[in-house]
């Protein structure tokens, strides 16, 4: 491997967090401002989704979006999607109209600048402690309740790479079927190629997402959750199949 290629990718993965860091750094007394009470969220969601496409734009990525289905401005839906890099947030972003409140890992609240948003906007859990996981369900109950949708990442966490689609949790199918709100699954195709989580990879290019037609939960019961949590998941999987045979 050239040398040159190793140290582009040093400074590409630099530029991300550049591109992360400014425009939070340009707007951060309007986000304080917006994150001062919940009534505003939709608001810090509109500047959220500014600072995804910023990212995505200033990586170099062209990204495409296919909508089988669009979801409706004031309702609650449950978000999900494959998730193998940084990127699929703003992806997930970029993608969606609704707010959205995004249910992620505790570590993410770490990252310098970053986290001090994430923690105060997302409902973060902490997989290890089944305490945490329980609080999940009030905290989304609230923010459903208030109108705004949520987003899971099913998978739990970012799989090996060599792991095509891991296996998903129940969480976002049970909280779907408590709150009787559709799902929407949606296929990120190439974040893997674009920006994984291997330090020495990634480049620009176009991402593929298709934002497929919504499960409905309307009448299921909590112990319809494994067959929900399958359909979901090979919807997912026979769509990264095909996008990855052309």
């Amino acid at each position: 491997m050239s040398i040159v290629k190793y140290i582009f990718w040093i400074l590409y993965r630099i530029w991300f967090y550049v591109l992360v860091a400014v425009p939070i750094l340009a707007l951060f007394p309007i986000l304080l401002i917006s994150i001062s009470r919940e009534s505003w969220y939709p608001f810090f969601f509109k500047l959220a989704r500014f600072w995804a496409k910023f990212i995505l734009i200033g990586m170099g990525f062209t990204y495409r979006i296919q909508r089988e289905q669009i979801p409706e401005q004031g309702k609650s839906y449950m978000f999900i999607a494959n998730h193998t890099s940084m990127a699929d947030i703003m992806l997930m972003l970029a993608s969606v109209k609704n707010p959205f409140v995004f249910v992620g890992k505790a570590e993410l609240a770490k990252i310098p600048l970053f986290g001090f948003f994430y923690k105060r906007t997302c409902i973060l859990v902490d997989r290890s402690s089944a305490r945490s996981r329980q609080a999940v369900f009030l905290r989304a109950q609230r923010r459903l309740q208030s109108g705004l949708s949520i987003c899971i990442f099913p998978e739990g966490g970012v799989p090996d790479e060599h792991i095509e689609l891991d296996e998903f949790k129940d969480g976002a199918f049970r909280l779907a079927i408590n709150h009787q709100i559709p799902i929407v699954p949606l296929t990120f195709a190439d974040s893997k190629k674009r920006f994984s989580f291997t330090f020495y990879s990634g480049g620009p290019g176009k991402m593929r997402v298709k934002m497929h037609r919504f499960i409905p939960t309307s009448g299921l019961k909590i112990d319809a959750t494994t067959r929900l949590r399958e359909q979901a998941r090979d919807i997912i999987l026979k769509q990264l199949r095909a996008f990855h045979k052309k």
